[in-house]
């Protein structure tokens, strides 16, 4: 996903996408190392995708980004996780101010 050619990198984006599952411990630690912005979002996102309570506490902190995207596929991670846990952090987020 970091080559110059769109084409590629949106095929390899879509690919993730439809495996996030079985990569997710991969995409968490790719996304921990990773400095560009644009790129921490898509990975953010493949991360929500895979569904995993893996990610639990990666969503958690980044409800307090600043940026506005990644706190945005943070809510959306936990909303698609749809557990208890991550249903408290969004109630508590909300309650924090963190988010709507």
């Amino acid at each position: 996903m970091r080559g110059n050619d769109a084409r590629v990198r949106a095929d390899a984006f879509d690919f993730l996408r439809e495996h996030a599952d079985a990569y997710v411990g991969e995409l968490i630690a790719e996304f921990a190392a990773e400095d560009d912005d644009g790129l921490r979002c898509l990975l953010l996102e493949l991360v929500a995708e895979a569904r995993s309570v893996r990610a639990l506490e990666l969503f958690r902190d980044q409800l307090e980004s600043m940026d506005e995207s990644l706190r945005f596929w943070a809510v959306r991670g936990l909303e698609m996780l749809d557990t208890r846990e991550a249903w408290q952090a969004l109630d508590r987020a909300q309650a924090d101010g963190l988010i709507a």
